[in-house]
Order: structure tokens, then sequence, then C-alpha cells
């Protein structure tokens, strides 16, 4: 049931820290709902299992991403544009298709840091434990990406 109710929000979690393709936010997926399945007589409470599944989901991912080595494909996520005018539609998809464009060009784990904080809404002692830095790590290399990425979005303030 829970992996019914939470699994696509896992999915696309896991997408985003790896990129699409090759069915591997599936398989890492997969693989969360199994490591959750055999341990959630350790959740001690429920209201907490959804960011309890998206740890697994991210930590999942993160195995895979160490894995591999060359940069990742991310498409950033557009809220609904249908009610806008057509000028302000194509402006806000070629300011996603460019934050995609400039968040893919990020090195691995600041990446998957910003995606995990930004995208997931992870808080820095989650990231800390998922990719194994510490958390004022986890709090430079955060600041420092933001910074990139909105020195490059600048053209489009």
């Amino acid at each position: 049931m829970l992996i019914r109710r939470y699994g696509p929000h896992m999915r696309a979690y896991a997408a985003r820290i790896l990129g699409h393709g090759d069915g591997e936010a599936d398989d890492a997926v997969q693989e969360a709902a199994l490591q959750a399945w055999q341990r959630i007589d350790r959740v001690d409470d429920p209201d907490r299992v959804r960011n309890w599944l998206f740890r697994i989901a991210a930590n999942k991912a993160l195995d895979r991403l160490r894995r591999r080595h060359p940069h990742l494909e991310l498409e950033a996520v557009a809220e609904s544009v249908d009610d806008r005018p057509v000028d302000d539609v194509v402006s806000a998809r070629l300011q996603v298709q460019e934050l995609a464009r400039i968040v893919q060009a990020l090195p691995d784990g600041p990446r998957a840091v910003w995606v995990m904080r930004e995208i997931g809404g992870a808080s820095y002692a989650e990231i800390a434990e998922a990719t194994g830095m510490p958390q004022a790590t986890v709090r430079g290399v955060l600041a420092r990406t933001r910074r990139r990425v909105l020195e490059q979005m600048e053209g489009w303030r």
C-alpha cells in the first residue's frame, strides 16, 4: 500500500537525482521498496514514513550515481502554465530548459545535493546521511552550487 501511494513520487525523486533513462530510477525504487519491506518494523512514527521512504530511495539513487561517472540529464519540473499567456508559457519553458541544462552540467556530488534539497526538500541532516558528507560540508556545497546556478540564471531575472 505504501509503495502504491508513494512509489510514483519516489520514482520522480530518484529520477531527478539520477537523470532520466535506462530505467535506473525504477531500479532504485524497487531496491528501496525491498529495503523498506525488510525494515518496516523499525518505523516508530507513522507520520514520518514518507520521509523515511524518500530517504531510502535517495540513498539507492546515490548508490547508483556513485557507480557511474558521466554527467546526467536532469529535466526540471515546471508547474502548470495553462492559464498564462503564450509568451509567458514559452518564457517559463525556456527558463526551465536552461535550469535543467545548468543543473545537468554540475558535477555529480553538487548536483545530487542540490536536487535533494531544492527538489526533494531534504534536510541538511538527511543529505549528510545520504551522501556521507558532514552537515557543514553539505551547507558549503549547497551554498556554492546555489550561487553557481543563480549566476548562470542571472539573464532570466
